[in-house]
């Protein structure tokens, strides 16, 4: 097993996302158009000739380099079509190179492993593979209430502009509360243009009250970033939102990926809809 640390600039990209699309354990967060939109810098290990790859997003601080848990991203890992057992994980880890003092990480449920460095995070996919009406027959009791509500006042734009996106999420203070890095890359993702981001706004009497942004590929719909004024959150419209998002997507062989939440109420909502628990793991760890 001969795995190496590639700067980005020595990274053979096109066979690095080749691994990355064949993977069993795909994420789109890995891919190279990805990483680029909302990290500073990324490198990767590599295992032989891109047998399996793990990307490391990195910067550095008054001359101290660290690998990061950058913004817009939920879950990287190890990358390969084949199972990753833990003695390779660990063998990736080994591989990490002592230049980083920090590794502050997210592993993707076919990369995971345990040990003292690493924390259970918790995640919510709902399978896609049925009908919306089969899907919402699994809501809970309030859920299903809810959306037996009419919502003929609102009007859904699926070819959302991307200023009127940041627009609203600048004015509900959202852009306040993100880290301003955070909202720079959310920028740069946008301006990527890359066909599997989708934006979407909700309009009620020709003023946005809400909005999201969606990735597409071809196993996960993945539920990015949801924003919501007041009224729309009076009047249960990331419920709307939700029901369309699924009703688009309806029996395919995705899953719809709510991205979290480790905040209860947060969590609460994504279950309502049937969603199904899934475990990942934070590894945090100094190297020197």
């Amino acid at each position: 097993m001969a795995i190496q640390y590639l700067s980005n600039k020595n990274l053979d990209l096109v066979k690095y996302d080749a691994c990355v699309l064949k993977s069993s354990n795909f994420r789109i967060y890995a891919l190279t158009w990805y990483l680029n939109s909302v990290t500073d810098s990324w490198d990767a290990l590599v295992l032989n000739d891109y047998e399996a790859v793990m990307p490391l997003p990195n910067k550095k601080i008054y001359g101290i380099s660290y690998i990061y848990q950058a913004p817009w991203i939920q879950q990287l890992g190890v990358f390969s079509k084949n199972i990753i057992d833990e003695f390779t994980m660990v063998e990736f880890l080994r591989s990490i190179p002592k230049k980083f003092i920090l590794v502050d990480y997210f592993f993707n449920l076919g990369s995971t492993f345990k040990n003292k460095h690493t924390k259970e995070r918790v995640n919510y996919i709902l399978p896609l593979s049925q009908d919306f009406k089969t899907i919402r027959s699994n809501y809970n009791k309030t859920r299903k209430r809810i959306s037996n509500k009419i919502f003929n006042d609102y009007v859904i734009d699926v070819n959302g502009n991307m200023n009127d996106f940041l627009e609203l999420y600048k004015n509900q203070n959202y852009a306040f509360k993100t880290h301003k890095d955070a909202f720079k890359m959310l920028k740069k993702l946008l301006k990527s243009k890359n066909q599997a981001i989708n934006i979407w706004m909700i309009s009620l009497k020709g003023e946005f009250i809400a909005g999201l942004i969606w990735l597409k590929d071809k196993y996960r719909i993945t539920y990015l970033l949801p924003i919501a004024n007041e009224v729309a959150k009076q009047n249960n419209v990331p419920t709307y939102i939700v029901n369309k998002l699924i009703e688009k997507n309806q029996n395919t062989n995705c899953v719809l990926d709510f991205e979290g939440s480790m905040n209860e109420g947060v969590a609460n909502f994504y279950k309502s809809f049937g969603a199904e628990k899934e475990i990942y793991y934070w590894y945090k760890k100094q190297l020197i």
